[in-house]
């Protein structure tokens, strides 16, 4: 199955092996569980430099702009700024020159969006490819790092936007001939592609927030039970509290797929300390940003990290739910 590497292959194979980075006092934080950017000290003192690089392999449209945001919000979820992109393309080997035109566009204007600037990167054609492939590395500052991992009992869980953004998009625009539902709610779902990047209202919740976090694959449940995993706590959420938008409802019944397991990235998660909770709840909405609580942070009490979701508790890496549909896709073809 397509996905994510899983947490403890990373740590058999990957965390261990990071060059001379054990010796590199520079480093903040490099790679761990849950943790999608890694943050270094400039050399001179001056403020933190934080780095994520993020692939967009199965997405069919508008890859340059779900690219640009998928990795500038791993940058503006731990307090930094996006300012510097280097983009990779790998294009279809039989790809005329208008697919290549539409994605250097989309990159353009994504990045254009949120003031980062493309400094570099690669591109090329590709026998094995049968659709774009882009990686992105997006580059921020901050003088506050805040990481994944930072959530402490007694924080309240919040979540901007709604559940499955991005999913609801892919699922409108991958999918949408073959589940049955009204051309009207799949043009509003399409749309959401544009509500994709984070990097506005993240600049509010760092202001509050003792963690933050970009739910990308797996969906909300996903980036719930990593940023668990990261601090070291269960966070106990209420299914009911997390938005879910009419149209995502929608699609998802017809896919049979669950909301809160289709790709996430669009919502913001954090936690924030309790007694901060209005005021950023405040300020978010001052910003014209939708945002709910929906949950607390808890201790362990011996137990391992958990997202406990109602009554359901789960503690094992999640699968997002649109794999399947892309595989039997593939299938078919």
């Amino acid at each position: 199955m397509p996905g994510k590497v899983s947490p403890d292959d990373l740590l058999a194979h990957v965390f261990e092996r990071t060059g001379a980075a054990e010796t590199d006092e520079t480093i903040v934080q490099g790679p761990a569980n849950g943790e999608d950017a890694a943050a270094i000290d400039w050399p001179d003192g001056e403020g933190t430099l934080v780095v994520s690089s993020d692939p967009i392999s199965l997405a069919a449209a508008e890859v340059g702009t779900l690219g640009v945001s998928v990795a500038t919000n791993d940058v503006a979820v731990s307090g930094a700024d996006p300012r510097w992109l280097t983009a990779v393309v790998l294009l279809p080997a039989g790809a005329n020159g208008s697919l290549l035109e539409q994605i250097s566009h989309d990159l353009d204007a994504a990045a254009r969006a949120v003031g980062a600037s493309i400094v570099g990167g690669h591109s090329e054609y590709v026998d094995q490819l049968e659709r774009p492939l882009l990686s992105l590395t997006a580059m921020g500052t901050t003088d506050r790092f805040v990481p994944t991992g930072g959530a402490e009992p007694g924080d309240a869980v919040l979540l901007t936007k709604a559940a499955g953004i991005e999913g609801t998009a892919i699922l409108a625009a991958d999918f949408g001939d073959e589940l049955g539902v009204d051309s009207e709610t799949r043009e509003r779902a399409e749309g959401f592609l544009g509500e994709v990047s984070v990097v506005p209202e993240a600049r509010i919740v760092r202001e509050y927030a003792t963690a933050m976090h970009d739910p990308t694959e797996g969906g909300v449940a996903a980036g719930l039970l990593e940023v668990a995993r990261a601090s070291g706590v269960r966070l106990e959420v209420d299914r009911d509290a997390v938005p879910i938008r009419e149209e995502t409802a929608a699609l998802c019944k017809a896919a049979g797929v669950d909301p809160l397991r289709i790709f996430g990235s669009g919502a913001l998660l954090a936690t924030v300390p309790a007694d901060a909770l209005d005021d950023c709840l405040e300020d978010l909405a001052d910003a014209g940003v939708e945002a709910a609580e929906i949950g607390t942070v808890t201790d362990l009490e011996g137990g391992e990290p958990e997202l406990r979701l109602d009554d359901e508790s789960i503690t094992e890496p999640i699968e997002d739910d649109l794999y399947p549909l892309w595989e039997a896709a593939d299938a078919d073809d």
